[in-house]
């Protein structure tokens, strides 16, 4: 997804992440046991991924858990693979990948071919870190049983080996809706999110209809973050792609919540 979503040269790739790291707020370090981050173009959506990956302590692992946007592959896909961006190759937490796989997770590259979602958050980890490794997972299935099983797995994997980790979910919040409605919708889930209250989560989703595109990971996270002891949710920031051009017709939410 380099020279789409964000640049492909590493220099030009540097200048963005310091320029979304910058139109962050800053803020002291948190002990944040899962997050939810935007996936849009840096441009977009860059500043409001960096109020988290900002506050981000050091963690020998970055489990990373989105939505499959292509359908290709497993229902619930695991990398083991290698992941390269212009900044350089990060290595998969291939123990963990096993302890999962032959759960509701199974290990299927082709379903992270084309997805964007997990890959536009591997340069802010690396601008800010180096020796991690990260564990991706692409929800094709995004009930709320599923999110709750993926979650009770990652998080039970996590702690049996005695991982230290942060679980983080990508997902874009309401798309293409009037600024105020969006803001309307994305605030009832927002609210959900941050008792980490699951059933609430998709209540919010189905009653309103709302677009959010990774609800599943996000729930999953939730889940999971609550195993590793996170016991709420913190809202760093909210901003929509109208925010950013001016055009508040048909805009895209963006949300930072870290879990602690």
């Amino acid at each position: 997804m380099a020279g789409q979503f964000y640049p492909l040269q590493p220099q030009k790739l540097l200048e963005e992440l310091k320029a979304a790291f910058s139109g962050a707020s800053g803020g002291e370090p948190l002990p944040i046991r899962g997050a939810v981050v935007p996936h849009a173009g840096y441009i977009y959506s860059g500043a409001v991924a960096a109020e988290v990956y900002g506050r981000l302590p050091e963690r020998e692992t970055f489990v990373l858990i989105g939505p499959n946007h292509h359908g290709l592959g497993l229902p619930v896909a695991i990398s083991r693979d290698s992941w390269m961006t212009p900044l350089g190759t990060v290595e998969s937490d291939v123990e963990l990948a096993d302890a999962l796989a032959g759960s509701i997770l199974e290990v299927d590259e082709s379903a992270h071919l084309y997805e964007h979602s997990l890959e536009v958050q591997i340069p802010f980890l690396q601008a800010r870190f180096s020796g991690f490794k990260i564990l991706p997972i692409a929800m094709g299935l995004q009930d709320e049983e599923t999110a709750v099983e993926v979650g009770e797995a990652v998080g039970e994997a996590a702690k049996s080996l005695g991982r230290d980790c942060t679980i983080i979910a990508s997902s874009d919040f309401t798309h293409y809706e009037p600024q105020e409605e969006a803001r309307r919708k994305d605030a009832q889930a927002i609210e959900a999110i941050l008792r980490m209250d699951v059933p609430s989560v998709y209540r919010a989703v189905y009653g309103q209809n709302l677009t959010a595109c990774g609800y599943g990971p996000i729930s999953a996270t939730i889940t999971a973050a609550r195993i590793l002891g996170a016991e709420t949710g913190k809202l760093l920031r909210y901003s929509t792609s109208g925010d950013v051009l001016g055009d508040y017709s048909q805009v895209v939410g963006y949300g930072a919540i870290a879990f602690v």
